[in-house]
């Protein structure tokens, strides 16, 4: 067997790397909107990121899920029973109280602590072309300065 030279090892890489363009061009970043209703409120964004994932044609690979915005953010949680994204609600409202002493006097710096408690980004395993979730799980915009339409990046690379 003939070991590979510099040049074959230099053209593989080359290749791969024109491939990852090629990729990344045929798969740009999705946007989905998603229109809040209340001020604080988690919605379950499951079946968008899903057909999301299903329209990229990618059998294999992660799902990278982002929320550009500062007041908002995303997270995974039960969707089985709608009273848990109400109790999340509750609690977060409890732990970050909208009249609490802040400094920002926009009169929403709640929205940002609860914004940066969350995360603004969740990444998922992707498997026979769907989302790798637990029987339970479902995947939540969780907005906290509505309502508002916010935009939720959904990437899927394959691997």
């Amino acid at each position: 067997m003939r070991r590979p030279t510099t040049e074959m090892l230099n053209a593989a890489a080359i290749r791969s790397v024109l491939e990852s363009r090629r990729y990344l061009q045929e798969n740009p970043v999705q946007m989905l909107i998603v229109k809040t209703d209340r001020r604080t409120q988690l919605v379950d964004v499951t079946a968008q990121v899903q057909r999301a994932v299903a329209s990229c044609g990618i059998t294999s690979g992660i799902c990278c899920l982002y929320v550009p915005h500062t007041t908002a953010a995303i997270t995974i949680n039960e969707c089985a029973d709608p009273d848990v994204a109400r109790d999340v609600e509750g609690a977060l409202d409890r732990l970050v109280p909208v009249d609490g002493t802040f400094r920002h006097r926009e009169g929403n710096s709640d929205p940002h602590v609860k914004a940066a408690l969350v995360g603004a980004s969740q990444t998922i395993y992707v498997e026979g072309g769907k989302l790798l979730l637990g029987r339970w799980q479902g995947i939540f915009l969780c907005e906290f300065d509505g309502p508002r339409e916010r935009r939720l990046q959904v990437k899927i690379v394959a691997g």
